[in-house]
């Protein structure tokens, strides 16, 4: 009895032919390639910002440090209480604005979604009318300056990047997979409006909150625009805004070493632009791979559906 239901179990398995099989290695191998096409420049990346910036300017760039040294983080780093403050209000700035973003998109998607809301058409246009033209910097400026008074002022790095067109209209494609009777039994049964998107619609919108929440948060960790344009006091900086003016000190250091004027000390610039940018990835290479899973989950749907 065992060796029949061994020979069955082996006879009802699956035999791939050999196209499938051929068709599976070519896919790996393009997948393979394409990954280290991601992976290899990161991996320059890194190894760049611990070389010695001569050896750069001399051979370039490559996977192996070249004569390591550790020079362009102690340019970026010599000024520690600097780096720790702008360190911790990006951090704080993101983590406000994305639960803050998540609440309002997707309170809107939802609003969006209603079938019953006989305006959605009207406001969904107007959404959308934003993408399209916009009222310019000035205004933009004026608003946030004069009317809102957010000079100088942390909630100026907050609110303008709450509410994305694109991340509404992604949470409203998204809540079209959720069936329609699930909401309407809950309204049967008495839930009003809030508790249905509180406690139904938000538990089932995981994977787009957390395609929401990651590009929420990208956002508000990558910007140095509002930095620059509503933040005077240098202990308010960002991280980005803050690097970036260390990397512009560094390049007009060295063209004054170039120049001739002996006084001046010539930093590391190469080195120090991967150093940047290795302290400015590294949280977000940290926090993606807990969120990857629900991020390509709710970008699929929610583009999709609809």
């Amino acid at each position: 009895m065992e060796n029949e239901k061994i020979k069955v179990s082996k006879s009802t398995k699956l035999k791939k032919d050999k196209s499938t099989i051929i068709f599976n290695i070519v896919g790996y191998f393009i997948v393979v390639i394409f990954s280290l096409f991601c992976v290899i420049p990161f991996i320059i990346m890194v190894s760049g910002s611990i070389s010695n910036e001569q050896e750069i300017v001399k051979h370039g760039y490559s996977i192996l440090p070249r004569g390591f040294s550790l020079e362009a983080y102690k340019t970026i780093f010599k000024y520690p209480d600097q780096i720790i403050r702008a360190y911790g209000v990006t951090t704080a700035v993101t983590v406000i604005g994305t639960v803050l973003g998540l609440l309002l998109t997707s309170m809107a998607g939802y609003v969006l979604a209603r079938k019953d809301f006989k305006s959605r058409n009207t406001i969904s246009f107007l959404i959308y009318f934003t993408t399209l033209f916009g009222g310019g910097l000035v205004p933009w400026y004026l608003v946030l300056t004069q009317i809102l008074h957010l000079k100088n002022s942390y909630w100026g790095l907050i609110i303008p990047g709450l509410l994305t067109p694109f991340l509404i209209f992604l949470f409203k494609n998204f809540l079209s997979s959720v069936p329609d009777s699930l909401i309407e039994s809950a309204r049967i049964d008495g839930a009003n409006d809030f508790y249905i998107y509180w406690k139904i619609v938000l538990p089932l919108a995981k994977p787009a909150l957390a395609t929401i929440g990651l590009f929420t948060a990208l956002s508000y960790w990558n910007n140095w625009f509002y930095t620059s344009i509503l933040i005077t006091d240098t202990k308010k900086y960002s991280l980005q805004y803050l690097l970036y003016n260390i990397l512009q000190n560094s390049q007009f250091m060295q063209q004054q070493s170039l120049a001739g004027a002996a006084s001046v000390v010539n930093p590391p610039t190469e080195t120090v632009k991967l150093a940047t940018a290795i302290i400015v990835t590294g949280p977000v290479i940290l926090f993606y791979p807990f969120a990857q899973k629900y991020f390509v989950e709710g970008l699929t749907i929610g583009g999709v559906k609809g």
